[in-house]
């Protein structure tokens, strides 16, 4: 029978939970030295090795953050094409929303889709903190602030690991650009690593407990991840208490050996044999005790146990097609839910059922741009196009389509813009779909600059002079109306949010800039990433970071004295202490962000741009 919900599998976890350390290490005590150094590669590019003689079938892992891409070859970027599945807002979006509840929700989709595509490890999330705006990989990542992140991080982790599979939080650490990532050696001091670029990862480790943590490319502060003994051994299991499973990013590993004494237990993908014999060959000599490998070998197995629990558990409860809608209806929810509006001069939005003709335009409307591109595109079983779901939003279907540019294509076309704004002129609104174009904003690069395309400023300038009721819809991976990358149901809760249905409630994860370079790998500037350094420097941006319009309006207000008194000497009763009312006023439904300032007691004197607490209200 199929199950209806995607909420946690009591009997599931409670098998998982059984696979227990002791197990594993029986397991291992029956290996022979080489099975144990098999185990720590990979098979293939996305499977683990299995030991038949002892029934250990190595599982599956596969990206990504906010969608399963089930490879169905062997391809590393899916080039063999992927089994199809759930497109969710891209974890950029999500954080939007600064509902973690989202995110656990979607991470519990996600899970139930690996299970019913026979994945056991899904590689995500990425909790990197997006030091620069362009970064290709900003997508990916939740936001430039590690409270908010790491908030993010836990809820997807938890909402993954319920339904039996496990996670895979990465790059440990410090990998922050693209651009030459395998051989940067980023240099930061001991602060700046605790306060900055490591709390999302300690976060999602000490409250949710990924099965696996995945090392980055790059060298800190001389030595490779992938050999750091005080990042992986000292800080990782030893501060934080990680239990499970360290691997490599795809072939981020140096020394073998090296890696093996520094905690790394899982090298992907396949070495082809050639890192198990130097493994067995370092034990034989000496220089490498055995003890060491059968710990790394234990956590391994473990991974397997857990695993078969997970498959034996779901065996009977296939699911397909109402899988499926559910899980787009939730990609709608949260699409809807993590849009920012960030101008409507003249109250212009919603524009109402009633709103007459309206000129959709941009090449976006049929072919939307709601995904990143790398080892993270996913093949989505569902897509929703803007011009199928604006047309049955629009009144009397009275819509009217103008290309304005073609997507991919840079050349400049004034025939274009010119179909354009005749469309716009015989309108009585118009709706622009625009944004950065998927080729400038690959995992793989960083953009030089964050500038629309020459054509697209022209289309928006022109239209907007011939049409002063004009809506500008972004959808960009890092950055009026911005969706981000929304998923396959964006389209949908965009026709939601233009025409009332929804109300924009999110609000930036990261400050806009206008930064024109990219960054350097050492970081001088410190502690002042993101909105930090734009109040230091005394810089406003134009929308700052937590900025966000909507459709209704909300009442704020102090509790008297009597009943906001606190323990100030006590911060944990600080925080959990309420401090303001909160009371929607509006017309209509809403949902706002309050935020409670951390108390200046609490907050360094050198750290005074610390980030509030945050909770969304509904």
């Amino acid at each position: 029978m199929a199950r209806t919900s995607d909420k946690p599998d009591a009997e599931l976890v409670g098998l998982v939970n059984g696979a227990t350390a002791e197990a594993a290490e029986a397991l291992v005590s029956k290996l022979t030295l080489r099975e144990k150094a098999s185990l720590c590669s990979g098979a293939s590019f996305w499977n683990l090795q299995s030991i038949k003689r002892l029934g250990l079938t190595g599982p599956n892992v596969s990206d990504g953050p906010h969608g399963v891409r089930r490879d169905l070859g062997s391809s590393h970027l899916g080039l063999d094409g992927s089994a199809p599945a759930t497109c969710f807002p891209c974890a950029c979006t999500l954080a939007s929303s600064w509902d973690p509840t989202l995110a656990m929700l979607v991470g519990e989709a996600l899970g139930r889709e690996c299970l019913a595509l026979g994945v056991s490890v899904l590689l995500g999330p990425g909790v990197n903190i997006k030091r620069h705006p362009l970064c290709g990989r900003n997508f990916e990542y939740f936001s430039e602030d590690p409270l908010l992140a790491g908030e993010f991080a836990a809820s997807f982790v938890k909402g993954v690991q319920s339904q039996g599979v496990g996670t895979s939080i990465k790059h440990f650490a410090a990998n922050n650009q693209e651009a030459n990532r395998m051989t940067i050696d980023t240099q930061v001091d001991e602060r700046t690593l605790r306060e900055i670029y490591l709390p999302a990862f300690e976060a999602a480790v000490t409250r949710s407990q990924p099965w696996t943590v995945m090392c980055a490319y790059n060298r800190l502060n001389g030595q490779q991840c992938s050999e750091h003994d005080w990042l992986n051994n000292t800080l990782l299991r030893g501060e934080w208490g990680f239990e499970g499973l360290l691997l490599t990013d795809w072939g981020a590993i140096a020394n073998r050996v090296k890696g093996l004494l520094a905690g790394i237990d899982l090298e992907m993908p396949s070495s082809a044999g050639v890192n198990d014999a130097r493994i067995a060959a370092a034990v034989r000599s000496g220089a490498l005790e055995e003890g060491v490998l059968d710990r790394a070998a234990a956590r391994v197995v473990s991974l397997y146990l857990k695993s078969d629990a997970a498959k034996a558990a779901h065996a009977s409860k296939e699911e397909g097609k109402e899988m499926h809608a559910r899980h787009h209806a939730l990609a709608r929810r949260a699409a809807a839910e993590s849009a920012v509006l960030l101008k409507n001069d003249g109250q212009l939005l919603p524009l109402g059922a009633g709103s007459g003709r309206v000129a959709l335009i941009g090449g976006f409307a049929t072919a939307p741009r709601y995904q990143g591109s790398g080892s993270s595109k996913v093949n989505s079983h569902t897509l929703d196009r803007p011009l199928d779901a604006l047309r049955a939003a629009v009144e009397g279907g009275a819509l009217v389509y103008a290309a304005g540019y073609e997507p991919g294509h840079a050349a400049l076309d004034d025939a274009l813009i010119d179909e354009a704004v005749a469309a716009a002129s015989g309108a009585d609104a118009a709706i622009i779909l625009a944004g950065a174009p998927a080729e400038r904003r690959r995992m793989e690069a960083e953009g030089r600059h964050m500038r629309l395309p020459e054509q697209m400023d022209r289309l928006i300038a022109a239209v907007a002079a011939a049409q002063p009721r004009c809506v500008v819809v972004l959808s960009n991976g890092s950055p009026v109306l911005e969706t981000y990358l929304s998923g396959q149901a964006g389209a949908l809760a965009l026709a939601d949010l233009l025409f009332g249905a929804a109300c924009p409630s999110g609000e930036p994860r990261a400050s806009p800039s206008t930064l024109p370079r990219a960054a350097p790998p050492s970081r001088l500037e410190g502690l002042h990433v993101g909105y930090r350094h734009f109040l230091t420097q005394g810089v406003q941006p134009v929308f700052p970071f937590g900025h966000g319009l909507s459709y209704t309006s909300f009442e704020y207000g102090p509790l008297s004295p009597s009943e906001s008194a606190i323990a100030i000497s006590d911060p944990a009763a600080a925080s959990a202490a309420p401090a303001a009312w909160f009371c929607p006023i509006g017309c209509c439904e809403g949902y706002s962000v309050a935020s409670t300032p951390a108390p200046s007691s609490f907050v360094s004197a050198t750290y005074e741009t610390k980030m509030p607490t945050a909770q969304r209200l509904y």
